[in-house]
């Protein structure tokens, strides 16, 4: 049979295969089968990649054992399991063809399949991930198109995605699955998660083997890609999956190059490098040894002005974040993680001097539970989000006892202070209280020079901006903004596809107005976003006219785009809500930087008026560095100090 690796007819090196995968080794679990061979050669080779789905596994095994075609081999490659995968397998091992091997560690899938890959026998390849099945006559089905056209690569059949629905070849909006693939073994290797992690398996593999043939597909559906929330692909794609959530639940250690098919490209080597590469900070005599807790949302880099301080910093972080939501091991570096389970005895061996826990409303139960937990170390909560989500998902008893039982309590506006304080009177007077914005950028992205002109002093129209969600601005309004001649600039690629409707019926009025751009991350703000006249914020009319009792989400909350304009020197354009409590309005208004309107017309009078706003670029720019976490950082620190100096 041909060699795994070099293809073709190469000689086979010699590999024991008494269920297991090469010679044993201390670091792998390997697992023997009963002594038992068959006559004739595989004529496939499925390869199981399985993390986690001890529960799935014996119903995959089977459908594959009532297979019609039965010349197989089984390769379950266990990519470091947590849970009692082994023995699920276990009883399984008495079938000669059945193999198993276990990863010393999660290596991710591309891995996982080179690794068995480099032990298949048979000239054809199949997949059964463990969460997915076949269908009795699936193998047959596939290995004979593949003999009907030697000079196809590839193989594919129907597949079922859902209970209710089904696909007769590749899934609208997917690559071909694994579940559903035959192909000739070649020389080919899967793109492993060093080079990139993406959901994209035609980039992971199939466009390699488009060099070696056609795709031919079955038509008929004989197998299922079984529907459930932790699949793969949802683990990855954007808004609910990303690098974050894929990083937790992986236990990945090292900086990743992540791209899922429906975000941006993330490079997190190269992003965090200056961060990552620079000798830790000798920890001051007086340092605190800081456990962080939770997640650290947008701007998790801004944590490094402790470090920098000469304070220690430790991780304990929530498994259950959407993909914004920052969590450890951080790439770039200088947070040393604790265990979830035994993190009491991990933290008193670390000498954790404070807990710091935050952020959003995704982790109000994490760190409830750790709360809970704690053998006695002063404990700290930081809230930014609206606890409106809070009453909404079923937590707000957990949100109201963080703050009731907290040593500190941090507060991410004045507004949201004051809104507690209506909640349980006498809350913010129970323990030692600051207000900080949670999520404020790192000083190193506030560096790079600005664009030498703005679009504007080209062309003489007026050219604003809106880097995410155009919250509060419709379709319509994109037609109102052409109308005054007011230009929209919309960057985030991945938002742009989760607002496509609202894409298509406002270029529809735009008339050229509306422009769509790429996402830029904080290296190119400064450079980007300087290029025009002023930044949207949130739009809306606020309804609590002066009482926060009325309030809502967006009356409490402050934007993280707050900072990125800040760091380019944007004014920031916002609904005039004069007599309203409004925390982004507070800010604007404290700091005069804000063009506040309530007509279009009034809009464009603001902006045009060349004078007001050089003046507000110029207070923009003065007051920048107050929206970098580093100048709040000494303000916190005394507060950490006061909570720990209080037990």
């Amino acid at each position: 049979m041909p060699d795994g690796r070099a293809g073709g007819d190469a000689p086979r090196r010699k590999i024991s295969f008494s269920g297991a995968f090469g010679p044993r080794t201390p670091k792998e679990v390997r697992v023997a089968a009963t002594p038992k061979t068959y006559a004739a050669p595989p004529r496939v080779s499925v390869l199981m990649p399985t993390w986690g789905h001890a529960h799935f596994i014996r119903r995959a095994v089977d459908s594959l054992l009532a297979q019609s075609l039965e010349e197989w081999e089984l390769l379950i490659v266990d990519d470091g399991s947590p849970d009692n995968t082994r023995a699920a397998v276990a009883p399984l091992l008495a079938d000669p063809r059945i193999h198993y091997e276990r990863l010393p560690r999660n290596r991710g899938l591309g891995a996982a399949l080179n690794d068995a890959l480099d032990h298949a026998r048979a000239p054809l390849i199949a997949y059964l991930p463990s969460d997915d099945l076949y269908y009795v006559n699936h193998l047959e089905t596939l290995a004979s198109a593949l003999h009907e056209q030697p000079e196809a690569a590839l193989a594919f059949s129907g597949v079922r995605h859902s209970y209710s629905k089904r696909a007769a070849g590749q899934i609208e909006g997917y690559a071909l699955q694994l579940v559903q693939v035959m192909h000739r073994r070649t020389v080919e290797r899967w793109v492993e998660r060093s080079e990139l992690v993406t959901d994209d398996l035609e980039h992971m593999f199939w466009r390699k083997l488009r060099g070696h043939g056609a795709l031919v597909g079955t038509g008929q559906v004989s197998c299922e890609w079984v529907n459930h929330p932790h699949q793969r692909h949802k683990i990855i794609r954007e808004p609910l999956g990303g690098v974050n959530p894929y990083r937790a639940r992986y236990g990945v250690q090292e900086p990743l190059r992540f791209h899922s098919t429906v975000g941006n490209a993330i490079d997190e080597i190269e992003h965090f490098r200056r961060f990552r590469e620079r000798p830790p900070t000798p920890p001051a005599a007086d340092g605190l040894r800081i456990l962080l807790c939770g997640e650290l949302a947008y701007n998790a880099e801004r944590v490094l002005a402790l470090e920098e301080r000469g304070h220690t910093l430790f991780g304990l972080w929530t498994n259950e974040g959407y993909g914004f939501n920052a969590v450890g091991p951080m790439p770039f570096g200088h947070v040393a993680d604790l265990p979830r389970h035994g993190w009491q005895q991990a933290a008193k061996e670390a000498q954790i001097d404070v807990i710091y826990a935050l952020l959003n409303w995704q982790t109000v139960r994490f760190c409830h539970q750790i709360m809970q937990e704690n053998p006695g170390i002063p404990f700290v909560w930081h809230f930014k989000e609206g606890p409106f989500i809070c009453l909404e998902h079923g937590m707000f008893r957990e949100l109201v006892e963080l703050y009731q039982r907290a040593d500190g309590q941090i507060y991410s506006g004045q507004e949201l202070h004051n809104w507690f304080e209506t909640v349980v009177p006498g809350l913010t007077t129970q323990a030692p209280t600051l207000v900080l914005d949670g999520d404020l950028p790192k000083k190193e992205w506030f560096v790079a020079s600005p664009a030498p002109r703005r679009i504007s002093e080209g062309d003489g129209q007026i050219h604003t901006v809106i880097p995410g969600r155009p919250i509060g601005i419709h379709p319509w309004t994109v037609g109102e903004l052409a109308e005054q001649g007011i230009h929209l600039h919309f960057y985030s690629d991945f938002v742009q596809g989760q607002w496509k409707t609202w894409i298509e019926k406002a270029q529809a009025v735009a008339n050229g107005h509306l422009h769509l751009h790429s996402q830029v991350d904080q290296q190119g703000w400064v450079a980007e976003f300087s290029k025009y006249d002023a930044g949207w914020l949130h739009v809306f009319q606020s309804k609590n006219e002066g009482d926060l009792r009325r309030s809502d989400w967006d009356d409490l909350n402050l934007p993280a785009r707050i900072g990125t304009y800040a760091v380019a020197g944007l004014p920031m354009i916002q609904w005039d809500n004069s007599g309203a409590q409004v925390a982004m309005q507070s800010i604007a208004r404290h700091y005069d930087i804000g063009v506040f309107f309530r007509t279009m017309d009034e809009l464009r009078a603001r902006l045009s008026d060349g004078e007001r706003m050089a003046e507000l670029r110029s207070n923009v720019w003065n007051v920048r560095d107050q929206f970098t976490f580093d100048a709040h950082a000494d303000r916190l620190i005394g507060f950490l100090r006061r909570v720990v100096g209080t037990r």
